[in-house]
C-alpha cells in the first residue's frame, strides 16, 4: 500500500483541505512512448488522432502572492514591494523572485501571465472549470480533467484524470456524470476494489461477472444516469486493478534513487510527471498553503524554495525525456494577495483584480511574459485576461474544441467554455 498524504490546511474560511491518495495494488505500467506508438498504429486503422497530449494541472489552494512570486515590484513604496527582491532570469529582461533561483534558469521553458482577472472566492471552480464556485452550484459546469474523460473514456484502461489532491468543487464531473470523476483509489466506489493477495485474475473476473449480474437488478429499479455513471467508473477501476498499467507509474520507489533525492518533500510532482508518462490524461495536484493574511513573508520563505525545486524538476524531467510537447502544465490558485501589506500580522490578503499563472510546454510559445499589472500591482496595466481564456488556450493544447457540447442534466447542449477567446501570444 502507497499513500501519498498532504498537509492539512485551514484557510480563512475556517475550513479544513487536506491532500490525500492512497494506493491500492496495481500492476506494471507501459511507458507514454508505447502509448504513442500503439495509437499511431490504431490510427491508421480507425483513422483517429496519432497523438494525444497529456495535462497537468497544480494548484496553489488559499491564493499565492502574486506580488511576491512573478510580478514583484522593486520600484513601489515598501509596503508594497515587501520584503522579497527579483532576481534576472535566463530570459532577458523577465525577473521572478529570489526564492524560485531554479525557475530562473530555465525561463526559456515557460512563460508568464501577469495580469489574469479572477474572482473572489476561495475555491478552486473556476480555475479547473471556467466558472465561477457561485455559477457551479447552479450550472455544474465539468473539470477540464473531467472533459478530458469524457473525450477519451473506452480507449484505454489507463485512468484518462487522476487526482493528486483528493476531490474538491473544482475537480468534479458536474453535469458529465460520475463516470467522468478523477480517479483516486480513495474515492467514492473505489475503497473496496483493492486486490487482496489471494484473490488472483480468475477469481477478479468473477467477481467482476457477478458484480454484473447484480448491476442488472440494481437497473431495474434505479433506470437513471448515476447508477450507469457509477457502473462505468467501478468498471474502470476492474480494468486498472486487472491490467495494472498504472502501478509502475505511482509507485515511486520504481524511480531512480537519485531522482527521488531531488523530489524529496515534493513528491507528488514526481508522480505527476510518471502519470503522464504512462498515459494518463490529466493530473491535477496541490502544494501548500498560501492564505497568507498573517506571515506572508516568513511562510513564503519556506514554501517557495520546495515548490521552486519541485516545478523546476518537472520541468526539466519533461524535457530530458522529449516530452515537452506533449504535456501542458499550468500552475497558479484562485486569485493573488493584496499589494499592500496589512498592518496588523505582515500579510497580504485577497485580491481578487489581478494575478499571475504559470504555463509551460503543450507546444505552445515559451520564454515570455503576457500583459503586465500597474506599478503597485493592483490592477491589470496592459493585456487583463481572464481565467477562461486560458483553460480556452489549454484545451487547444491539448488537441480538444472548446466549442465542443455537451448535454447537461436536462438534455440542453452545454459548451465546454462559454469565453472562447484563446490567449495568441501562447498558440
Amino acid at each position: 500500500m502507497l499513500s501519498i498524504l498532504g498537509n492539512t490546511h485551514r484557510f480563512c474560511d475556517r475550513l479544513h483541505r487536506r491532500n490525500f491518495l492512497q494506493i491500492g495494488a496495481f500492476g506494471a505500467g507501459l511507458t507514454l512512448t508505447d502509448m504513442l506508438r500503439h495509437q499511431a498504429k490504431a490510427a491508421e486503422q480507425k483513422n483517429r488522432p496519432t497523438r494525444q497530449k497529456s495535462a497537468i494541472m497544480i494548484y496553489l489552494p488559499g491564493g499565492p502572492s502574486h506580488m511576491d512570486m512573478y510580478d514583484l515590484k522593486p520600484n513601489a513604496p515598501a509596503e508594497f514591494r515587501g520584503e522579497f527582491k527579483p532576481i534576472k532570469t535566463n530570459v532577458p529582461g523577465i525577473e521572478i523572485c529570489e526564492h524560485m533561483p531554479m525557475q530562473a534558469r530555465m525561463a526559456d521553458k515557460f512563460s508568464l501571465i501577469r495580469s489574469l482577472v479572477a474572482v473572489d472566492e476561495h475555491s478552486d471552480s473556476q480555475v479547473m472549470t471556467g466558472y465561477s464556485e457561485a455559477i457551479n452550484r447552479v450550472a455544474s459546469h465539468p473539470s477540464f480533467g473531467s472533459v478530458i474523460s469524457k473525450l477519451r473514456s473506452g480507449t484505454s484502461d489507463i485512468p484518462p484524470f487522476v487526482s493528486l489532491r483528493g476531490m474538491s468543487v473544482g475537480n468534479e464531473p458536474g453535469y458529465l456524470g460520475v463516470a467522468h470523476k478523477a480517479f483516486s483509489p480513495d474515492g467514492p466506489g473505489l475503497r473496496n476494489l483493492q486486490v487482496q493477495s489471494n484473490v488472483n485474475l480468475d477469481r477478479l473476473d468473477d467477481r467482476k461477472s457477478l458484480l454484473t449480474s447484480f448491476d442488472s437488478i440494481r437497473r431495474e429499479v434505479d433506470t437513471g444516469s448515476t447508477m450507469k455513471g457509477m457502473d462505468a467508473f467501478a468498471g474502470r477501476a476492474f480494468d486498472m486493478i486487472s491490467s495494472g498499467h498504472v502501478r509502475k507509474a505511482l509507485d515511486l520507489t520504481q524511480e531512480d534513487p537519485r531522482v527521488r533525492d531531488r523530489y524529496k518533500g515534493v513528491e507528488p510532482f514526481l508522480t505527476a510527471r510518471r502519470l503522464v508518462e504512462a498515459g494518463v490524461g490529466c493530473v491535477t495536484l496541490s502544494y501548500g498553503s498560501w492564505d497568507t493574511h498573517s506571515g506572508n513573508f516568513k511562510t513564503l520563505k519556506t514554501q517557495l524554495p520546495n515548490l521552486d525545486r519541485g516545478l523546476a524538476n518537472l520541468i526539466q524531467d519533461l524535457h530530458d525525456r522529449g516530452m515537452e510537447d506533449d504535456v501542458v502544465t499550468v500552475m497558479w490558485g484562485e486569485f493573488g494577495r493584496t499589494p499592500k501589506i496589512n498592518t496588523t500580522d505582515a500579510g497580504r490578503d485577497h485580491w481578487s483584480p489581478v494575478m499571475s499563472a504559470f504555463v509551460a510546454g503543450g507546444g505552445l510559445k515559451m520564454g515570455q511574459v503576457i500583459g503586465s499589472s500597474s506599478d503597485r500591482g493592483e490592477r491589470p496595466k496592459d493585456r487583463p485576461l481572464r481565467v477562461p481564456q486560458v483553460l480556452c488556450t489549454l484545451y487547444q493544447a491539448m488537441g480538444i474544441d472548446p466549442a465542443l457540447t455537451f448535454p447537461n442534466g436536462a438534455g440542453r447542449p452545454m459548451y465546454i467554455l462559454d469565453d472562447r477567446d484563446p490567449i495568441n501570444e501562447l498558440i
